[in-house]
């Protein structure tokens, strides 16, 4: 009934439990919103006083059926550190829904490079949740005053892994090798930083691309409301990885 957060992330199976849950939460909570599957597809959980929706199988909706089996597939990468980057784009591309995941090789790791943490500083449970709690209700925010989607989109998910760890043959069930190359967009993209939640041993960040004009109907003063203020960094290009 409820993701319960725990007191403590003291090993990388706790920490790995908290990413799937999150990750979970993250997509349930963008497909809900957007209106992409029937309300009979989703169940109510919630996390902290944030009541949320999680997708679940429903024989009545195969296309939610095949996104939690695809979700399964993402926490076989996850598990086994294969997985870099996850896009959950609606095609052709009107929207898309990148989160990137890190892991630490030697333990925990304490400096994640972001620019509000010193490299000295540990990653405590109450700051994992805050940026939790925060992730979740920012993607409220900004799905809901996204301006509607077509009534013919299509959903897809490609995975990226990094290629140093991963076997060339990898891939994980539910997914098959990809033909195509990179995203397009029939409008001008925007790109937007939407946060970033730390652990001892995982880092999962997200950033949104959507087509410019569907941000016009975003009140920027909502945007702003509260915790909300830093919510969204908009940039041309993302440049705050040099992986990327």
């Amino acid at each position: 009934s409820a993701v319960v957060f725990p007191k403590k992330i003291a090993t990388e199976q706790q920490s790995l439990m908290l990413v799937k849950r999150l990750l979970a939460v993250a997509v349930s909570c963008i497909t809900y919103l957007r209106g992409i599957f029937p309300e009979s597809a989703y169940g109510t959980r919630y996390m902290d006083d944030v009541c949320v929706k999680i997708l679940r199988e429903d024989k009545n909706c195969p296309g939610s059926t095949q996104l939690v089996k695809w979700m399964l597939g993402c926490y076989d990468a996850l598990q086994k550190k294969y997985f870099n980057n996850y896009w959950l784009c609606l095609q052709t591309v009107t929207e898309c829904y990148h989160f990137k995941f890190k892991y630490t090789h030697n333990g925990p790791l304490l400096d994640f490079g972001s620019k509000d943490k010193k490299s000295d500083s540990t990653i405590s449970c109450a700051d994992t949740k805050k940026a939790s709690i925060l992730l979740i209700r920012k993607i409220y925010i900004l799905m809901q005053n996204l301006s509607p989607l077509p009534n013919d989109v299509c959903l897809t998910m490609k995975l990226l892994y990094y290629d140093e760890v991963t076997p060339p043959d990898y891939q994980p069930p539910g997914f098959q090798e990809a033909k195509d190359g990179g995203l397009m967009f029939n409008e001008e993209p925007m790109y937007l930083n939407v946060g970033e939640v730390p652990t001892p041993f995982h880092m999962l960040k997200l950033k949104i691309t959507t087509e410019k004009q569907r941000m016009e109907n975003v009140d920027k003063n909502i945007l702003k409301q509260g915790e909300t203020a830093e919510l969204l960094q908009v940039c041309g290009v993302s440049r705050d990885d040099p992986e990327e």
